[in-house]
């Protein structure tokens, strides 16, 4: 792709290029002399219904371990007639082979050569499919079963593999295998469990209605509607906030004899507080804890409790949530210790932490323990808010009743506090985390605290810390001492760091890694020592058996680049490519850059032209440091240019990019320019950013700053999609 001529769209890579090539397949069945058992009728029709439908998926042929010969008749094992033999090894392909292609694959060829489908093939190809998550193939393949053999499955298989089907939580797919049963055996009525299953699946896919038909089709074939099928019918409409008809519903099932549950009640309050009406939920709440105390089922009652708070915090009602965590309404329904735990569950999940931390305080008032994954919940949610000092706190108070911090918490809080500049409360988590922690652990936890210590540029810290870690006889392995390195060199104390890499090579501690090397040799060339840089990547590196990678390429290559020495820095990309390493997106970003801000502009272009269009490996970042060096260098129209051929050829750009020609439209005050790119870049399916419409509107500021207020409209008015 030039810089100066248009480009045809196979010069780039499209996705249109990529084809899927399909051919048919054919079945070629051998024709065996021996004498074979005639087909009936029925089993024709089965055998073809299936094994057709097998057929267009490609497999026709049969694998070398199914590969049966039936010439043999003597041995009557494998002989198609044989039901029990044939079903036990169907049987096994399917449960412990878990091959069910193969044993579907098996089951069609011998259907061909007279074998008479029965019912426990047919249920273990369907339950073989479900265990491999292949729900949409069960379906189709018991509705192919169906058709071609009405009376193969009696009531009790048809229920049991309509359960099976709903583990797929496709309500609508098991709907039409049930009509289907229905319409080859009038009489067949799924079980009540099974129609409340689909019940409970329609209304969660927030279609009550449908829901409520169901329900009606279970009582005309002879259910009588359980509480669970009021329940799970009344929380479809609460879903949707049609409160009316769960009302209604609420007082038929009473009307029917059927008493609502604890659960009936927690899905009514949920719909009554979704509707914000507190007053009427805080009545039902009150009937909700007098129906706990009657209910046998402790675990009904323990997800009705759960179901109540969730919806609380979900509204927001969060002082109802401390309400009942200070009386305890619910008195012996629930267990006070699963009640705590169950608000500070929620409490977390809706980003309340320090609500969660007043729940704690209540039960260690009433001698309660809290559990360790729940406090730690607490704790890492409010590390993530950065409240660090406030997580610090539970942490001491915790470890009175014996909580340790999991891992990936204490990173976020010693993370924190490192933030906050709090090296004492810092080391204090680290100590706590090393009293129980041995050998690699503990310096995996120092690793931790190190590279926290790292981000706040504090050189004399990092190197205490790994005073310390010796001092506790840990071992530092190969990231302590890159993390000790990466923070002296980001402080400038490449020297220390220097040593600390000759400490590594003479054995004093592990061998240093590509990653050591990388990170010294980037210290010095930004220090602008080039001939130590130099020395460790063609001497050092090589001498202790570290193989330079892109990683390596790019640090030295940019940092030569910053030191102005182009020259040396292509002599770098070239050894790179002799050597057989490849450039990636970075190298390529790095060298374009370094050519425009050497004013080398011919040479980005060439570069650009000769390497990086030819290599396929370009993306945004390449395409931005092109147009960012063009504007630089004055070559606005060739970097519009650039950026229309980029799009004609295929090339899939974002808003960083238009925003670049657009800002520097703005700074040369190219108000039409600048909304003509806005238009193109709407027009190739790119949105425009909050960067884009500030750039847009300094454009207008700098317009009513030289000319005044009224001389210009909003920046809105060129925009088609306000206008409208």
């Amino acid at each position: 792709m030039g810089m100066g001529h248009p480009l045809t769209s196979s010069q780039f890579p499209s996705n249109g290029e990529f084809r899927v090539l399909t051919r048919n397949r054919r079945m070629h069945l051998r024709f065996i002399s021996s004498p074979k058992p005639p087909l009936n009728p029925i089993t024709l029709a089965a055998s073809h219904s299936f094994f057709s439908t097998f057929s267009h998926q490609g497999q026709t042929d049969l694998p070398n371990h199914l590969n049966i010969s039936f010439e043999n008749h003597d041995n009557i094992d494998q002989t198609p007639t044989n039901q029990s033999y044939w079903t036990k090894h169907i049987h096994k392909l399917c449960t412990v082979d878990r091959d069910v292609d193969s044993a579907f694959h098996l089951l069609s060829h011998i259907c061909l050569r007279g074998y008479r489908l029965n019912a426990l093939n047919v249920s273990s190809i369907i339950h073989a499919f479900c265990d491999a998550n292949r729900y949409a193939q069960a379906h189709h393949q018991l509705l192919l079963f169906i058709t071609s053999q009405p009376d193969l499955l009696d009531e009790r298989t048809c229920n049991v593999l309509i359960a099976r089907l709903l583990h797929a939580a496709t309500p609508h797919a098991t709907l039409v295998v049930i009509h289907h049963l229905i319409n080859a055996n009038p009489n067949f009525v799924p079980s009540l469990m099974n129609y409340n299953r689909l019940i409970h699946q329609v209304c969660r896919l927030l279609k009550p209605s449908e829901a409520h038909q169901l329900f009606w089709d279970m009582r005309k074939r002879g259910h009588f509607p359980s509480v669970v099928s009021y329940t799970s019918l009344i929380g479809g409409y609460c879903k949707i906030g049609d409160i009316d008809v769960a009302n209604k519903l609420f007082d038929e099932m009473r009307e029917a004899g059927v008493l609502p549950n604890t659960m009936t009640y927690s899905v009514l309050i949920e719909g009554v507080f979704r509707k914000r009406d507190v007053e009427r939920g805080n009545m039902l709440m009150g009937k909700l804890w007098e129906v706990m105390g009657n209910e046998e089922d402790k675990l009904v009652n323990n997800a009705a409790f759960g179901n109540v708070i969730n919806s609380l915090c979900k509204e927001g009602l969060f002082h109802e949530v401390f309400k009942i965590a200070e009386d305890m309404p619910q008195a012996k329904g629930v267990l006070e210790e699963f009640a705590y735990g169950q608000m500070i569950e929620s409490l977390c999940k809706y980003g309340r932490f320090n609500g969660a931390a007043r729940i704690v305080y209540m039960m260690r008032k009433r001698g309660f323990t809290p559990g360790f994954l729940s406090y730690n919940s607490i704790l890492h949610g409010l590390c993530l808010e950065g409240d660090c000092f406030r997580a610090y706190q539970l942490l001491e108070e915790g470890i009175n009743f014996g909580y340790g911090p999991s891992e990936f918490t204490y990173k976020h809080l010693v993370e924190g506090l490192c933030r906050e500049c709090d090296l004492v409360k810092a080391k204090e988590v680290l100590n706590i985390m090393l009293s129980n922690k041995e050998g690699k652990q503990k310096t995996r936890i120092f690793n931790i605290y190190l590279r926290a210590v790292c981000a706040m540029h504090n050189p004399t810290e990092l190197l205490n810390g790994l005073v310390s870690m010796l001092q506790e006889q840990c071992q530092p392995d190969v990231i302590t001492l890159n993390t000790v390195v990466n923070g002296l060199c980001k402080t400038g104390r490449v020297a220390e760091a220097s040593k600390v890499l000759k400490d590594m090579m003479a054995g004093k501690f592990c061998a240093p890694d590509v990653i050591t090397f990388t990170t010294i040799i980037s210290g010095l060339l930004e220090v602008g020592n080039v001939q130590e840089a130099l020395h460790l990547f063609r001497s050092e590196m090589p001498g202790n058996g570290v193989r330079p990678v892109v990683l390596t390429y790019n640090a030295l290559i940019r940092g030569l680049f910053n030191l102005g020495r182009v020259d040396e820095a292509m002599e770098i990309f070239n050894s790179m490519v002799a050597g057989g390493a490849v450039a990636d997106c970075t190298t390529y970003t790095v060298i374009i850059q370094g050519f425009f801000n050497s004013e080398r502009t011919e040479d980005a272009k060439r570069f650009w032209d000769e390497i990086v269009w030819p290599s396929k490996v370009h993306d945004n970042y390449v395409y931005s440091a092109i147009l960012r060096g063009l504007c630089d260098s004055g070559k606005f129209d060739e970097a519009c240019d650039f950026l229309y051929e980029l799009v004609d050829c295929g090339a899939v750009l974002n808003h960083v990019n238009y925003n670049i020609l657009i800002d520097y439209a703005c700074k040369l005050g190219l108000k039409k320019g600048a909304y003509q790119i806005l238009g193109e870049m709407r027009k190739n399916g790119v949105a425009p950013d909050p960067v884009t419409w500030r750039l847009l509107d300094k454009l207008h500021s700098n317009g009513r700053n030289q000319y005044g207020e009224d001389s210009t409209t909003d920046y809105r008015d060129h925009v088609p999609e306000f206008n409208s």
